[in-house]
């Protein structure tokens, strides 16, 4: 999901999406980390739970954005 962001930001050249990808990935990893945490106070989810219900609907959208374009 991040590489395809950091390209929405900087284009395809992978000199400049490397880095924007590594950046934008620990930043939403570190928001993903402090809902976990904060989510169920006195518990913690598993940071994988959150990564998930932020990637499940956007691999929906680029499977039905790729299967529009595909005869």
């Amino acid at each position: 999901m991040i590489p395809h962001v950091a390209r929405r930001f900087v284009g395809a050249v992978h000199r400049r999406v490397i880095p924007v990808a590594a950046l934008i990935g620990a930043i939403f990893l570190v928001w993903a980390d402090v809902i976990a945490r904060v989510a169920l106070e006195p518990q913690e989810l598993p940071i994988g739970i959150i990564t998930a219900l932020v990637g499940a609907p956007f691999l929906l959208v680029l499977v039905r954005r790729f299967h529009a374009v595909s005869p």
